[in-house]
Order: structure tokens, then sequence, then C-alpha cells
């Protein structure tokens, strides 16, 4: 009987996706950090840009990387919502502060509701990049769904709404890239595979 070291391997082809979701969330994030005007407009207009390049990466990139099933299919939907909620804020771009809480909450309860639903359903797929993704899921999904309570309790003004939705993208940006990262350089092997490597003559 020969013992093997354990090798981090089943890297997920999915990694890309989330680095990818952060770049506009960093954009967004600093843009508004550097930006005094957080005005209605200003806010509809990042918000929407935002959730239209976010969908447009989400739709395309899950689609090439994920295989066909109900979480491809979920994604697909939360891309749909986000680049129907983005579109909507840049046509009514002067649609005012009540329209800017409105669909900036709509956005983050039903894509922040998909993803974390997601994520829970993964924990026990077969897939195992479905698995490796799962809490990633459940974090993204959580911290959106979050920021949707926030917009929905919370008397916010629009300078102060605006700085909330600048500050979300920033650490949603993180919240990403470490995920992608921890995708992409891999794992320690399941309890089954080391069992299998220790017991292999």
């Amino acid at each position: 009987m020969s013992h093997q070291p354990a090798i981090v391997e089943g890297r997920s082809p999915y990694w890309g996706v989330p680095v990818a979701r952060a770049v506009p969330a960093f954009v967004v994030g600093l843009y508004l950090a550097f930006n005094l005007n957080h005005s209605s407009q200003v806010g509809l207009f990042v918000f929407g840009a935002f959730a239209v390049t976010s969908a447009l990466l989400v739709s395309l990139l899950s689609l090439r990387v994920m295989a066909p099933g109900v979480i491809r299919r979920l994604f697909v939907t939360q891309a749909i919502v986000g680049l129907a909620m983005g579109a909507a804020a840049l046509v009514f771009n002067s649609g005012g502060v009540p329209f800017f809480l409105y669909i900036v909450t709509l956005y983050a309860s039903l894509t922040g509701f998909l993803e974390l639903y997601s994520g829970l359903r993964s924990r026990t797929a077969q897939s195992e990049s479905e698995r490796l993704s799962a809490r990633d899921w459940i974090a993204v999904g959580s911290f959106t769904a979050i920021l949707a309570l926030v917009f929905l309790l919370l008397p916010l003004d629009i300078v102060t709404a605006v700085g909330l939705f600048g500050g979300y993208a920033v650490i949603l940006g993180i919240f990403l890239v470490i995920g992608g990262l921890s995708l992409r350089w891999g794992h320690e092997p399941s309890n089954l595979t080391r069992l299998n490597q220790e017991t292999t003559p």
C-alpha cells in the first residue's frame, strides 16, 4: 500500500466568471468614490451600466463554462433580470430618486435571491464545479439581498443611496475576486479522493 501526497486538483472552469464580474463592480465603485455628483441621474446611469455589463458577462460566460442544467438556467434568468433592470435605468434616466431606489431594490432582491438559491442548491450538486462555487454564490447572493433590504427599509436620501451602491460595488468586487481566485488555484481533494489515493497499491 503506497501513500501518495494529496494533490491540489479539480480547479473549477468557472473561475473566470466571478473575476470578470468583479471588473464592472470595481469600475463603478471607484467612479462613485471619486465623483462628487451623487444625483439620481448619475446613480441611474452608473447602476444601469453596471447591471447591463454584469448581465452580459454572466450570461455569455456561464453559457460557455457551465454544464446544461438548472443552475445554468438560473444564472441565465439572473442575467435577463439584470439586463432588463439595467436597460430600464438607462432609458428612464430622469426617473428621479424614487425610481432609483425602486430599481436598485428590485434588482438586488431578484438577483440576490437567484444567486443565493443557486448556491444553496449547488451544495449537493453532482457537478464538482458547482459544489466548489456554491459557497461564493451564497455569499454574493446574501450580500446583494442585504443591499435590497437596506434600500427597502431605511429612509435614504439620494447622496447616501448612491454612495451605498458604490460601497456595495467595491465589496462585491472583492468577494468576486477572492471567489474566482480560490476556484482558479484549486482546492484540497475531497475525503473520498484522499482515501483513494492512500489506498491505491
